[in-house]
């Protein structure tokens, strides 16, 4: 296995002075403004340490779907970057300009990408004729998110050359934006490729940053059933791209990170998944950080809302299940994308149905499987039952007696596919059905919690720390936010060594961590399946026979884990590659 000091240079303290850092920093996603994902987490975490670097000389670049509407993520201001906003007009660009509301609250534009498809073809000529992108097989996401990386990369030259021509920037004091001027470009994800590419061409004394959160070959490859690891070193990129119909988005995303000026991925998992499938190692591992600054510092700010969370899910769970499961129940959880496999979802159902049959299990344990899935709306019937549960709990009612289950005791919300829903169709072929007289639940809760979702009502971050332990058995994970912010949160969790987290963790550790050191990391293989579901299965129950003394012992040691992978750590992966890009930009001839 690799480590991160295997790809990432060691930064001395007596060289952080010859490093060029950047002027300014244009950044792109498709996760800009748009909490669609883990990358939304990246990149809003990092904004504030960022924004203390250099003030409002980072600018964010996302996609425009609100337009006119209100959205939850944005905040405009139509006096920032004014006089440049009647350019970005007269260049054809309808653009919103803001703050993305988040910590630190940087600047952020969002633009309408939905004017350049009438010139898709002639965009993805340029593109074959420059750096021989194969554009042809395109479908379904490709054709959006290309027309929105090349907006963004419009955005950015425009803008550019708006002030460096008149040799200021017009908001606050942040200086002049000139011919000297060291700039970067960074660009996520083959979405924004695109406009790397762009840019490398028309602005060549800018320095490209390109991040893969994973390579989309790679993930195609782990999500269609195929053996990943054991067989990385004879996979050829091109060829897996054609055989599973992902030529395009492969294509962009090689020819990327072929040319820009630093190419980097998030853990040193992916960085060998790039080097065999894109034929092109990376310059830079830039481990994915993390901002604490939500997380409850008091402790008797903590523990209310940990109370809190703990009692909304059991009375959820009570009123499902018909029960009276009290606070000495054991709550743990699994969540992120309905992955079902790279996620590990499957191998959490096969554990949480071993451990029915578990003797060493001392307590009675829910499960809870926080994953979107093809949502139709929360039950009603579960609904009138935690309405009644509130209406007692204000005193203007009796209380609810709940002795037999709701139909369907496995889920919180309708499905438009209950029938071919992979979680519910696992359990059913399991003949889990939540039974009475079984020491375990598995409650599969298919919404984004945003607190609106109708049942829970609250948000993930808000009920993440509500768990006892959190479960992320992740056969693909090129790096692992949800253990990471199960761990901020004082929660211990189960990961893998197949997670750039759980590589990290052990590196930490120098050693396989275990429940008690924060972080429990099982080694995953392509085949190992039965053996994982087992240390699961035997992890959560041990845990239930902890004394109190050792369970506050591994939470502590879970917290003061995450404080080593705050941002304000890893920020100096970040300079380091801005580095290198200036340097690389320095040498390139201006056209």
């Amino acid at each position: 296995m690799f480590f991160l000091s295997t790809f990432a240079p060691v930064i001395r303290t007596t060289m952080e002075k010859e490093l060029l850092r950047p002027d300014y920093i244009f950044e792109s996603s498709w996760e800009v403004c748009n909490k669609v994902g883990g990358i939304y987490t990246v990149l809003s975490s990092r904004a504030k340490t960022l924004q203390d670097m250099m003030k409002d000389r980072v600018i964010f670049i996302g996609p425009d779907f609100w337009k006119k509407k209100e959205s939850p993520y944005f905040s405009e201001d139509k006096a920032l970057l004014a006089d440049w906003r009647k350019q970005a007009v007269a260049d054809g660009l309808t653009v919103r300009v803001g703050r993305w509301t988040v910590p630190g609250n940087p600047i952020a534009v969002l633009v309408d990408f939905e004017p350049f498809f009438k010139k898709k073809n002639e965009i993805y000529t340029w593109l074959w004729e420059h750096y021989q992108v194969d554009s042809l097989h395109a479908y379904g996401d490709y054709d959006e998110a290309s027309m929105f990386s090349y907006a963004a990369a419009l955005v950015v030259e425009s803008m550019y050359h708006f002030f460096v021509e008149s040799g200021t920037f017009d908001h606050t004091n942040s200086g002049a934006l000139d011919h000297t001027a060291k700039v970067i470009y960074h660009a996520n994800e083959w979405m924004c490729g695109l406009g790397a590419l762009y840019i490398n061409n028309k602005l060549p004394q800018i320095g490209t940053v390109f991040t893969t959160h994973a390579t989309s070959i790679g993930r195609s490859i782990a999500g269609n059933q195929k053996p990943l690891y054991d067989y990385l070193f004879a996979y050829n990129g091109d060829q897996m791209a054609d055989e599973l119909n992902m030529q395009s988005k492969h294509s962009i995303e090689k020819q990327t990170a072929l040319h820009v000026d630093c190419f980097t991925t998030v853990s040193d998992i992916t960085a060998n998944e790039c080097k065999e499938l894109l034929d092109k190692p990376v310059d830079l591992v830039l481990p994915n950080g993390f901002d604490n600054s939500f997380v409850p510092q008091s402790a008797a700010t903590f523990t209310k809302k940990r109370k809190a969370a703990r009692k909304r899910l059991l009375s959820v769970a009570n009123a499902l299940l018909g029960e009276d499961l009290n606070d000495d129940t054991l709550i743990v959880s699994t969540s992120g994308r309905y992955e079902f496999r790279n996620k590990g979802i499957d191998v959490f159902v096969e554990a949480m149905n071993r451990l029915l049959r578990d003797r060493e299990l001392k307590k009675k344990v829910v499960a809870f499987i926080e994953v979107p899935g093809w949502v139709g709306e929360p039950r009603k019937d579960l609904q009138d039952r935690l309405r009644a549960l509130e209406a007692y709990e204000k005193g203007k009612a009796e209380k609810p007696v709940f002795d037999t289950s709701l139909e369907v005791p496995q889920i919180t919300h309708w499905l438009h596919n209950m029938s071919h829903d992979n979680v519910l169709g696992m359990m059913k072929y399991y003949d889990m059905h939540n039974r009475k007289d079984e020491q375990v639940k598995v409650i599969f809760l298919p919404c984004y919690l945003d607190g609106k979702d109708g049942i829970v009502n609250m948000t993930y971050y808000d009920v993440v720390l509500g768990n006892d332990l959190c479960i992320y058995p992740s056969y693909y994970e090129p790096w692992g936010y949800t253990p990471l912010e199960a761990i901020a949160f004082k929660v211990p969790c189960i990961t893998t060594d197949l997670a750039g987290f759980g590589l990290w963790a052990n590196r930490v550790f120098g050693k396989y961590g275990e429940i008690e050191d924060g972080v429990k990391v099982i080694h995953r293989t392509d085949y190992n399946y039965s053996e994982v579901a087992d240390a699961i299965k035997d992890t959560v129950a041990d845990y239930s026979n902890l004394p109190k003394k050792s369970i506050d012992a591994a939470r502590k040691h879970a917290e003061a884990l995450s404080h080593k992978a705050l941002w304000s750590e890893f920020i100096k992966y970040y300079e380091q590659a801005y580095d290198l890009a200036l340097r690389k930009a320095a040498l390139r001839p201006l056209s």
